[in-house]
């Protein structure tokens, strides 16, 4: 059975938990607000009935559980007992932008039961001490902007992982309209063209003697190592920024011979360099 790795996030209220549950919902991780602990174990011995489905859990766990302070220990234990990797997350933030965070956003803290923030943070930061000494992980979010909250918890959680950008390489003729979904889009009309020859007209780029063709070709070579070379320096930046979806357009002008045979060593290079969702789709070569 596949180890499960759970990730606890916590710590003072207005200090950036939703920013980090979007984050890991990002990079593949199931996630759960505000789960009472009680639940915890059950919701557990659920995922472990359903196989390996769910291996990554992200629970987000503060002070708007009363009990927290006084029995969050034996439940984290239990689940270290378990089968699963347990890490926890704390952030945390200095006072005075707590108060103006609250203030801009004109909600009350959930701990101030007078309505005093300041009150409110103080009796938080004692309700989470312990729970902050055993933190793993502690981020003081006070100077932080979203964009680098979201990058800080990408650099502890997502650990490379290339399988959370999907990559759909789209092979396509322009005679038939350019493919709306397009991130990236490709012309490759300027490479020699098999059409024009009796032996390789009425085959398709999927076919071994019309991509030995065109691959041959000393241009195409020099292309697709310059398009192997942007797409190295690109799709990291789009991981980094928290893409999850893009799709490579690859036209000429059928979509049946040169897109075809480019956007197949594409998606095969790609592969092979790490990337685990890899589709190709031919738009003008029926299934």
């Amino acid at each position: 059975m596949t180890k499960k790795k759970i990730v606890i996030v916590t710590g003072l209220s207005g200090s950036g938990k939703s920013t980090v549950a979007h984050t890991l919902e990002d990079i593949g991780f199931f996630c759960v607000d505000n789960l009472p602990l009680d639940l915890l174990p059950k919701l557990l011995e659920l995922t472990d009935s359903r196989g390996g489905e769910l291996t990554h859990l992200a629970l987000v766990i503060d002070s708007r559980q009363r009990r927290l302070s006084n029995h969050y220990s034996e439940v984290l234990n239990s689940i270290e007992s378990k089968s699963a990797s347990l890490e926890i997350l704390f952030l945390d933030s200095r006072d005075e932008v707590l108060i103006r965070r609250y203030s801009e956003t004109r909600r009350q803290h959930p701990m101030a039961d007078a309505g005093n923030v300041s009150d409110g943070i103080n009796k938080e930061r004692r309700e989470l001490r312990e729970i902050k000494e055993r933190a793993d992980w502690v981020i003081d979010t006070s100077d932080m902007t979203v964009h680098q909250l979201r990058e800080e918890v990408r650099k502890i959680f997502q650990s490379s992982r290339n399988d959370v950008l999907k990559i759909v390489v789209n092979s396509f003729g322009f005679g038939k309209g350019l493919p709306m979904e397009s991130d990236l889009l490709l012309d490759v009309r300027f490479l020699p063209n098999p059409y024009f020859l009796d032996n390789l007209k009425n085959k398709d780029g999927r076919d071994p003697e019309v991509a030995e063709w065109v691959c041959s070709n000393e241009t195409t070579k020099k292309f697709l190592e310059k398009l192997e070379e942007l797409l190295v320096f690109l799709l990291p930046l789009y991981i980094k920024e928290g893409k999850q979806y893009l799709t490579i357009s690859i036209g000429c002008t059928g979509g049946r011979h040169r897109s075809v045979v480019v956007a197949d060593r594409i998606a095969e290079s790609l592969t092979l360099k790490g990337y685990k969702s890899v589709e190709v789709r031919h738009r003008e070569i029926a299934a």
